[in-house]
């Protein structure tokens, strides 16, 4: 297996393409089945078969090996980074703080819902070659439509950016004593490698950084569960469905900001774009002449129902990461924070880590906060240049929007606001945000005129729809709360 360069892509981003060894002239292009796709699971689906001219007769390419799979993994988990950022962690510990186990069942349900719409995230990007804000770039025809979606994916980008920024200013400040906006100014400097990596060495490198960062956040923000396990009884109470009051309901709604990202929704397809690139060719097999782009699958030399094969594991891998690491964070602070006085920000629960735990899981916490706001800041960035990229058709240079993107984050630290009380709000803005992403990309992967052969199967459908319902419905009670004073 060789990784190719095929052309440049987005925001000047290098595409690559898998070389398999598999045919790639147009008469041995690979054929799609017109099966539909059904609600998948990590394990079905198994790639369609493929043609070659041997002798006249049509044979079968051998079967994938697990390796080759196993290299297709990467995209998702770059993606869940995001689910793992500092606004989680904010609204997550406040929760179990607060409310003990809960809310335990809004963070099993978000995960669970998460899952759903990633994977259908990364389906869009894998077989139609396009991002979702491309996509609907292509379909709202009238401009001003255009523009006004993307002014709100825009300010949930911004949101995005602020928790991510504010996060690695806090996890600066707790380990080294660095003042906030300078800790604020390091983590947007960090964040400018990183994408760096990204835009110069390609999709590959920049996903190793990302995981290497994620295996991180994992460790400390899990190890505490085991030193101080929650109580079973208090867990399996946390499942049931139902809140206390309107701070609970603040709190679910900041939960399913932080775990269901718009952002993430929009990065993940560009990610599988990019790194799943068909490559081009030079017209009529002349190389003199203007290259042109193959067939999808032609070009990338691997059937797409194995690449979807792949991505499924690639999501359910990246979910069961973020979920649990989620729920970890909630039950260390059901567990050991519950009562406890000033354990409603981040700085009074390191502090009350500390003291109930030791100095090691305190530390162990705040170097994961540390990762979480380095990863998910770029990948934020990443997630805001394709929104403009895909709605307004602009290619704003990635480094210059990474720069602007920062100074609302640094005028809150400088201006003294409450760094936990300004993740847990942003988190609530990503919430408002998540319907205008959800259901545009429902909508668009149930069309055949889009995906083809792959558009959902009724069932995956219905699911995203209840998904969506149930969101937007959970918006809808916490306007009203807050417009009511309740």
């Amino acid at each position: 297996m060789r990784l190719l360069r095929g052309g440049v892509g987005a925001f000047g981003f290098p595409k690559y393409r898998y070389d398999f060894g598999m045919p790639k002239s147009p008469d041995a292009a690979l054929t799609r089945t017109s099966e539909r796709e059904d609600l998948p699971g990590p394990a079905s689906a198994s790639a369609s078969a493929t043609h070659a001219a041997e002798g006249g007769k049509a044979v079968p390419p051998p079967s994938p090996s697990v390796p080759r799979v196993a290299w297709l993994i990467g995209p998702a988990l770059v993606a869940g980074v995001a689910y793992l950022d500092p606004g989680n962690v904010a609204s997550n510990m406040t929760a179990g703080a607060q409310y003990g186990y809960l809310l335990v069942w809004v963070v099993v349900l978000g995960n669970v819902m998460a899952w759903l719409i990633q994977y259908l995230s990364a389906k869009l990007g894998v077989v139609t070659g396009k991002s979702l804000p491309e996509v609907l770039g292509e379909r709202l025809g009238n401009r001003w439509g255009r523009r006004a979606y993307w002014l709100q994916a825009e300010l949930v980008a911004m949101a995005t950016d602020l928790a991510e920024v504010i996060g690695g200013a806090v996890a600066l400040n707790l380990l080294f004593g660095v003042p906030l906006l300078w800790g604020g100014l390091i983590t947007g400097g960090v964040s400018l490698v990183l994408l760096v990596i990204q835009s110069r060495r390609g999709a590959r490198p920049f996903e190793f950084v990302i995981v290497g960062l994620l295996v991180i956040i994992t460790v400390g923000f899990s190890v505490g569960v085991f030193v101080a396990p929650p109580d079973p009884a208090g867990l399996l109470s946390g499942l049931v469905p139902r809140f206390a009051d309107a701070n609970s309901v603040l709190l679910a709604a900041s939960i399913l900001g932080a775990t269901i990202m718009p952002h993430a929704i929009y990065a993940h397809s560009a990610l599988s774009r990019d790194r799943f690139a068909p490559g081009r060719r030079p017209a009529g097999g002349d190389p003199g002449r203007h290259e042109v782009e193959e067939p999808i699958e032609v070009g990338r030399g691997i059937p797409t129902r194995l690449l979807l094969r792949a991505t499924r594991w690639d999501v359910s891998i990246a979910m069961l990461i973020a979920g649990s690491v989620n729920l970890c964070i909630l039950l260390l602070a059901a567990a050991n924070l519950a009562g406890v006085e000033g354990t409603d920000s981040l700085e009074g629960a390191y502090a009350a880590l500390q003291a109930s735990l030791g100095p090691v899981i305190a530390t162990l916490f705040a170097v994961g906060l540390l990762a979480s706001g380095l990863a998910s800041t770029s990948v934020g960035a990443y997630a805001g240049a394709e929104i403009m990229h895909g709605l307004l058709r602009i290619r704003f240079p990635l480094l210059a929007r990474r720069l602007i993107t920062l100074v609302p984050a640094l005028v809150i630290l400088a201006l003294g606001f409450d760094p936990t009380v300004s993740l847990v709000l942003s988190q609530v803005v990503l919430s408002f945000g998540i319907p205008f992403a959800l259901v545009p990309l429902v909508a668009v992967t149930r069309k055949k005129d889009v995906l083809g052969g792959f558009a959902n199967h009724w069932a995956t459908t219905t699911a995203g729809i209840a998904a969506s319902v149930f969101l937007i419905t959970l918006n809808g009670v916490l306007l009203y709360l807050v417009f009511t004073g309740a």
